[in-house]
């Protein structure tokens, strides 16, 4: 049986970082061990709340050489896939309820040299992805309902994890929402690899220990997930 090969991927969300110094902030991430700089998208009409755009991640770019992981929670998300590769984003994830043809925006995000994601909400059939994941870089599960930070984990959504790692060994999976110290081991045993943490993570005390304890829980975690 072929190994498993996915690490640990830690992405603290700025979402909860200090806006007013979010250059300074994707620094101190990266300094405390951060793989991916998470940059949660909000248009104000696929979820409620309104956050940043492409204009904000152009201005950060020349600031940072981190990994610009960029989640999109917007309808219409092809309409924005120039704007971000232009800006510089490194992954540019969509969700599949927002688009009606995702294989196409898959293609397009490609072919503007970025890395491709798709999303799915906590309600959201995990098998909806499974045509695709051959040209994806990237799933999330989200565990909480998008929109705002802040959000208890919902641990049923562990399942769509685990139907996700069996049938794709090698994919990166990412969760978002509610992750923290205590529940990141059920995120790691069911075989996320890619975590996304903003309030566990910006609030803590020491945040490079949490990412330290994030990076160690998935790592050892990998092996038994995958068999």
């Amino acid at each position: 049986m072929k190994q498993n090969m996915v690490v640990a991927k830690i992405a603290p969300s700025l979402l909860s970082s200090d806006f007013a110094r979010l250059a300074e902030e994707c620094e101190r991430m990266l300094s405390l061990g951060a793989d991916y700089l998470h940059m949660d998208v909000m248009d104000g009409h696929f979820v409620p709340n309104l956050t940043l755009g492409a204009p904000i991640i152009k201005c950060l770019r020349p600031h940072t050489k981190g990994f610009l992981d960029c989640h999109l929670m917007v309808s219409n998300p092809e309409q924005w896939v120039d704007d971000f590769a232009k800006a510089g984003a490194d992954l540019f994830c969509f969700h599949y309820e927002a688009t009606k043809d995702p294989m196409a925006l898959i293609d397009d995000i490609h072919a503007k040299g970025m890395k491709a994601g798709i999303a799915i909400k906590p309600k959201t059939p995990t098998d909806v992805v499974y045509e695709f994941a051959p040209k994806l870089d990237q799933v999330l599960v989200m565990t909480v309902e998008p929109g705002f930070g802040g959000q208890s984990f919902m641990p049923g959504c562990m399942e769509k994890v685990r139907e996700l790692r069996k049938r794709f060994p090698d994919l990166d999976i990412e969760v978002d929402g509610g992750l923290d110290p205590e529940n990141i081991k059920f995120a790691a045993e069911a075989g996320a690899n890619v975590i996304v943490a903003g309030s566990s993570i910006f609030k803590a005390q020491s945040p490079g220990d949490v990412i330290s304890l994030f990076r160690t829980t998935v790592n050892d975690a990998q092996p038994s997930a995958a068999s």
